[in-house]
């Protein structure tokens, strides 16, 4: 079995310290322009150096792909100095930086676009409370989509990130193709699944060469995914099993599952025997690193997601202890600090979007008495 302490090495040779990752998380930290604050390089600067690697929060790649405020603009030149500081910072002591990029889609509205409308593969809206209809994109908006993937990637490249994470999962545009509730298209990019697929086939060839053609041997290229939807019709896990396959082959560096629970199991009755990790590890079978996460506490918990996976992604520790890194590394579970009060959120830079996330989702983790 694989342990957190040990290094890793990518296919393109970048090598990672140790087998823990910083998971992306929304941060609504940036200015309403999409440029970086110095709040947000503290948030980073605050849980990096000991990881093995960051991934960032979503940065969008044009104008019309932003889904909220205080998000992160990677879709013009003018973002690169912002985006060099945070690159900078993140790897302090050693640790990667790997720059998640990424479009809405449908998953915004037009107060956050001032006045535009939300696009996506189709004209439906996400079953979501107050959600707008998008407008279906022509073909040749797809390939500008495409098209500002790669220059967002490049813009990386020369902001000295060490990789992207291209964030086909939690619903936003990428996922949006793939799935047959967001994509009713009849043209040749919508359909059965293997249309339905055939945006990211070419976004992710067109990013990878992108890379190869940039003369940066060592920087990676990610994918994340999520392994299902709820919605009817929707993408189930079937699916995506299908989805991995084809992208262990495409020479990307890493996938990531995204998971609230890395031992949660599939909502289809044909995959009940073990959590939807281990199935997804199984279909790799080691054709690509595998980045799990979901809820992982201790070491413990680190270790059993590592028996299927190669990494592991760590958020929510990490916004309440940024050490939890080096303390699981040095076998000290009993030092980590397990809840956060009001009071530490300055010392933490718990701001904004993060401290909203944190009342919503882990309110069991968050303690008044300090």
């Amino acid at each position: 079995m694989r342990n957190v302490t040990f290094k890793a090495t990518f296919k393109r040779g970048l090598q990672l310290k140790n087998r823990i990752i910083m998971a992306p998380m929304t941060t609504k930290m940036s200015f309403f322009d999409g440029v970086i604050t110095k709040d947000e390089l503290a948030y980073y600067g605050l849980r990096s150096g000991e990881v093995g690697a960051v991934i960032t929060a979503a940065a969008n790649v044009q104008e019309d792909g932003k889904g909220w405020e205080g998000e992160l603009g990677a879709y013009d030149d003018a973002f690169l100095p912002g985006l060099s500081k945070l690159a900078s910072t993140i790897k302090t002591n050693g640790t990667k930086a790997i720059l998640q990029i990424f479009h809405a889609g449908r998953m915004t509205d037009d107060s956050v676009l001032r006045g535009t409308q939300p696009i996506s593969a189709s004209a439906v809206a996400a079953e979501r409370p107050n959600a707008q209809v998008p407008r279906e994109v022509t073909v040749d908006e797809i390939l500008m989509i495409i098209e500002n993937f790669k220059k967002a990637t490049e813009r990386a490249i020369k902001a000295g990130f060490d990789g992207v994470e291209l964030h086909g999962a939690n619903t936003y545009l990428i996922q949006q193709f793939f799935s047959p509730h967001s994509n009713r298209r009849s043209d040749e990019w919508g359909g059965s699944l293997e249309n339905r697929y055939r945006f990211i086939e070419k976004l992710v060839d067109e990013v990878l060469e992108t890379v190869d053609q940039s003369g940066e041997k060592e920087f990676i290229v990610g994918y994340r995914f999520s392994p299902e939807e709820f919605e009817e019709p929707g993408i189930r896990f079937e699916d995506t099993l299908f989805l991995v396959d084809q992208l262990a082959e495409k020479g990307l560096d890493y996938l990531h599952i995204s998971l609230a629970d890395y031992t949660r199991k599939s909502i289809s009755k044909a995959y009940q025997a073990k959590s939807m990790l281990a199935y997804v590890y199984e279909k790799i079978a080691q054709r690509v690193p595998l980045i799990g996460v979901g809820d992982v506490r201790t070491s413990k918990d680190a270790a059993g997601l590592l028996e299927h996976a190669d990494f592991v992604a760590v958020g929510r520790a990490l916004l309440i202890d940024p050490h939890w890194g080096q303390k699981v590394l040095d076998g000290q579970d009993e030092l980590i600090r397990t809840t956060v009060s009001t009071y530490e959120r300055e010392e933490l830079v718990l701001q904004n979007g993060v401290w909203g996330f944190m009342e919503n989702m882990m309110p069991d983790r968050l303690n008044e008495e300090k």
